[in-house]
């Protein structure tokens, strides 16, 4: 009994020693608490005003430029109303050099566009000569110009929905109505350099109605419309924006959900008023980060508090060296794993250089009925020198002869030429890589593919340069992607009018090679370099031919891209990079 009296008050002291502990950790957050809420008053007051005072510089400026751009154009159409040329060709109906005059004053002036009307309304002269013709006997400026004996400024809705400012004045000769000049403001390139800043800037006119915005929805309407054109938000997202928006203070407005600031100026003009909106994210930001330091400190004092007050340290660390060790098992999990894929890829990549020597092949026994032909015609041309050679020998004519002979030997040169091709093109390529020119490889699969051009009536436009574009590769394999795109654009053009291949070699940063044909197009670029993906008929094509091209480019360093013309067909481009032989011999 007594044992247990003792142990109850060895208890109740280590009970009342934690109670410090928690009384310091709660008053450390009650100060944080209210440093926090004392400084976001403060600051957010102050950051808001500045923010305040300098959307009102912004806006001054605004409305200024704005005015000053009215201004001067308001004095455009008092000057071309009596320019003697214009009011010349109003007089003798002569409008021949009106139009291009206007053009003359366009880039002086400035402005957005001219035009002059004779009495009836029509546009007898205009920078834009798709209005020549138009009537415009209704339209607020001539009417509101033939109202007046000044200048007036008219306002206009196009057909795409936006306004059109316009300056117009009579013009009287003699007394009489000889026409109207018409001045055309743009004020459009105000909005787009509004839309630089984080403000949304609107101009409305005398009625309340949006004339000028950074936001092409709110043109036509007026301010509570447009302030009330936004998509629904829901609980969750208004509970998001009211976190964010407890650094701002009572917010003037709410654009599309957010809190802005408003600030309004007249403009002494047509009783115009311009409203900008700025958002309080500026002063969201800078609050924020001072009271990220703040409670970062706090929170750095807390934890240093807990760290001491709980001695978990050895635990944790036991903790860490048990995940450690399952780490480094995990480790070597994975190396085994990557060594089995590493030979995984190896194992494919002998199957994809098999398979292109079977594309190769393939291709070899499409072209052999082509080259057969190309061949009788030279054996047929041999038998006609030696027929007429064995005429000249029995005729003592030796010199005759031995010219037909010389002409028997070319031809043997050009079917050795063919045959060459063909067992190299045969011949498997192999890892060797060299110095090429990828000229004489274009011209290496033209001459390879001269058999089946002839067949067709193909027109092949080439541009070659004339310097060398050095590339290292495998020859081989290079002649056997253009060989590949040649065939393809081969069969895109077979159904066309007026076939054309058209061949583009270009040196720059890299070698490019354009096949742009005049086909149907491409229909589905993102499976066109698949394996076994084709568009032509059964027994026609195996599907492989831009998948192992690509393949080689890849492995070559460059990139075989395809798209689609602008003009229809498609078009293939093949890159890869430039050799530089005294880059590397320097190195």
């Amino acid at each position: 009994m007594a044992r247990s009296d003792r142990s109850d008050e060895e208890r109740v002291p280590e009970r009342f020693r934690r109670w410090p502990l928690r009384v310091a950790a709660l008053a450390l957050v009650a100060v944080a608490v209210a440093v926090v809420w004392i400084t976001n008053q403060l600051l957010t007051e102050r950051f808001t005003e500045t923010t305040r005072n300098r959307a009102e510089v912004r806006l001054a400026l605004y409305s200024g430029n704005l005015m000053s751009e009215l201004q001067r154009a308001s004095v455009v159409p008092l000057l071309l109303s009596r320019d003697p040329s214009l009011i010349g060709a109003l007089t003798s109906q002569d409008y021949s050099a009106s139009t291009q005059r206007l053009i003359s004053y366009l880039d002086e002036i400035g402005a957005a566009s001219l035009m002059l009307l004779d009495s009836d309304g029509r546009t007898v002269a205009a920078t834009d000569r798709s209005e020549l013709g138009t009537n415009h006997r209704l339209t607020p400026f001539f009417v509101e110009a033939l109202r007046s004996d000044g200048t007036v400024f008219s306002t206009n809705v196009n057909d795409s929905g936006g306004m059109d400012f316009t300056y117009s004045r009579r013009i009287d000769v003699g007394g009489a109505l000889t026409g109207v000049m018409v001045v055309g403001v743009d004020l459009r390139q105000f909005e787009q350099s509004w839309a630089g800043f984080s403000d949304a800037v609107m101009v409305t006119d005398s009625e309340g109605r949006i004339i000028l915005a950074t936001e092409s929805r709110w043109r036509g309407l007026p301010e509570s419309e447009a302030l009330e054109r936004r998509s629904p938000t829901g609980a969750i997202e208004r509970a998001i924006q009211a976190t964010a928006d407890w650094t701002a203070l009572p917010a003037d407005a709410y654009l599309r959900g957010e809190a802005v600031m408003r600030q309004t100026t007249r403009i002494p003009f047509q009783g115009w008023q311009m409203t900008s909106f700025t958002t309080y994210a500026s002063v969201r930001e800078r609050v924020n980060g001072v009271l990220a330091l703040e409670i970062m400190g706090f929170a750095l004092l807390l934890a240093g508090g807990f760290y001491l007050a709980s001695r978990k340290a050895l635990s944790a660390m036991t903790l860490f060296q048990r995940e450690s060790v399952e780490l480094r098992a995990l480790n070597a999990a994975l190396q085994r794993e990557i060594a089995e894929r590493e030979r995984a890829e190896k194992s494919l990549e002998v199957a994809e250089q098999t398979v292109a020597q079977t594309s190769k092949l393939a291709v070899l026994g499409e072209m052999s009925a082509a080259v057969s032909h190309e061949l009788n015609q030279p054996l047929a041309a041999m038998k006609t020198y030696l027929a007429g050679a064995r005429l000249l020998v029995q005729r003592r004519r030796p010199d005759e002869a031995l010219s037909s002979f010389h002409r028997i030997d070319d031809l043997i040169e050009r079917m050795g030429a063919i045959t060459r091709q063909l067992k190299s093109y045969a011949r498997k390529a192999g890892d060797a890589l060299e110095p090429l020119d990828l000229r004489d490889c274009l011209s290496n699969a033209l001459a390879m593919m001269e058999p089946q051009l002839k067949r067709r009536d193909v027109t092949i436009a080439r541009s070659v340069p004339r310097q060398p574009v050095p590339v290292m590769g495998d020859r081989i394999r290079v002649e056997q992607v253009i060989v590949n795109l040649l065939r393809n654009a081969l069969d895109a053009v077979k159904d066309s009018d007026n076939p054309r291949i058209d061949l583009i070699l270009a040196a720059g940063d890299t070698a490019m090679l354009t096949v742009r044909d005049n086909g149907h197009g491409i229909a589905d670029l993102e499976s066109l370099f698949e394996p076994f993906y084709t568009t032509k008929a059964p027994g026609d094509g195996t599907g492989l031919g831009l998948a192992i091209s690509s393949g080689i480019v890849a492995d070559l360093g460059g990139r075989l891209t395809a798209r689609n013309g602008n003009a229809g067909g498609a078009v293939f481009e093949m890159r890869l990079p430039i050799h530089h032989p005294a880059a590397l011999a320097a190195e």
